[in-house]
């Protein structure tokens, strides 16, 4: 069995720190296959922010992507978000939107930032023409029997919580990702937990979200989803800090 730890959010300066020292630990010592973190690392891209944040993923001693979520980009340096909007990164650079490749199972990054938008609030969901481009190349080298997960921060579609993504050209790029033969799309931001099947036309693909490791709750408690992949499907387990029990996300079907 493939194990995936898929974090988010963690939000370094406004982290939870007794959550964030629990996923380390779980780690250390269940030794997941990868950890796939799914943006949100910092809360303001400070500097600060970023060495706490880039050292404890260092720590964790297991295979790790790490996307960029719309916290990770400068905010109030616009010279820095536009020309060196991954400056800070540069400790983990080999981290950051890199695929993995694991037995039977293969995670391919998908941009959903931008540096500008044509709209107020920054912070929402984009899905570039370009960035799309190279995710399905990625997705249709796969191999054909591996299952395919896509790993960004923004939810693609939609889902029933109580923050939104509002992520521009979603639904096409989710649709695009579908038809290419992708399973899942591992995201984050909207800080609570979820696993929903989308119906888009002729093809069907499953959206999941991770919660948060920071002070921001908003429905859930800190947690983490373990992906648990055996015998070619999956199902998440919704590991819960504290004392609420971990459990199997059920799965919604919606229509994209």
């Amino acid at each position: 069995m493939i194990r995936l730890f898929h974090v988010s959010d963690v939000h370094f300066g406004r982290e939870d720190e007794a959550a964030v020292a629990w996923f380390e630990e779980t780690v250390r010592q269940e030794k997941p296959d990868a950890v796939i973190m799914t943006g949100d690392l910092t809360m303001r891209a400070k500097s600060a922010e970023f060495d706490a944040g880039l050292a404890w993923l260092q720590r964790l001693g297991v295979p790790v992507t790490v996307e960029v979520g719309n916290h990770d980009l400068p905010l109030f340096n616009p010279l820095r978000r536009f020309l060196r909007p991954y400056h800070r990164y540069h400790k983990v650079e080999r981290m950051v939107e890199q695929p993995l490749d694991l037995p039977g199972v293969v995670i391919v990054p998908l941009v959903t930032t931008a540096r500008f938008q044509w709209r107020l609030d920054w912070s929402k969901g984009y899905v570039a023409k370009r960035n799309l481009e190279e995710t399905l190349a990625q997705v249709e080298a796969a191999p054909k029997d591996a299952l395919v997960f896509i790993a960004c921060h923004h939810p693609l579609i939609e889902a029933d919580t109580q923050a939104t993504s509002e992520t521009r050209h979603g639904e096409k790029a989710f649709a695009a990702l579908a038809a290419a033969g992708a399973h899942a799309v591992l995201t984050g931001h909207v800080h609570d937990a979820f696993d929903i099947l989308h119906e888009a036309g002729d093809h069907k693909m499953r959206m999941i979200g991770a919660g948060t490791l920071s002070q921001r709750t908003r429905a859930l408690p800190p947690s983490f989803n373990e992906v648990r992949v055996a015998d070619g499907a999956f199902d998440v387990v919704l590991r819960n800090f504290g004392a609420k029990p971990d459990v199997v996300l059920p799965k919604e079907t919606t229509t994209a």
